[in-house]
């Protein structure tokens, strides 16, 4: 059976995040995607939202994430650079070592959890 708590690391740099799980995945979706547009349609959220996180991950690092294409005819586009994929696969190695090293906290921690989350965690 699965557990029922999961680990998710986020990354700070002064008060900003600048890497979590969401924009891990918003990375993995636009590499996999070629768009930004694409990819926060795969993950049920807004172009606006979407891009405000690609503007946060940008800000944070040295240069840029991810290059974007103008649209136009052919359309445009997005792509990682590739500090973009070091850092995604830094952050993706990050997580692997960090739930390795608690599994066994988190299953002494699963056994001391309620039946059932809140209905409503806020």
């Amino acid at each position: 059976m699965p557990s029922r708590l999961r680990l998710r690391q986020r990354l700070m740099f002064g008060n900003a995040i600048a890497l979590g799980p969401g924009k891990a995945e918003l990375l993995q979706h636009i590499a996999d995607c070629g768009s930004i547009s694409a990819a926060a349609r795969r993950m049920g959220m807004s172009y606006r939202r979407a891009w405000l996180l690609v503007e946060t991950m940008n800000q944070c690092f040295r240069a840029p994430l991810i290059e974007t294409a103008a649209g136009g005819k052919g359309g445009g586009g997005a792509a990682l650079t590739s500090l973009g994929q070091q850092v995604l696969i830094h952050y993706q190695r990050i997580q692997t070592l960090a739930e390795a090293a608690t599994a066994g906290e988190l299953d002494e921690l699963e056994g001391l959890l309620a039946a059932a989350p809140p209905a409503d965690p806020h």
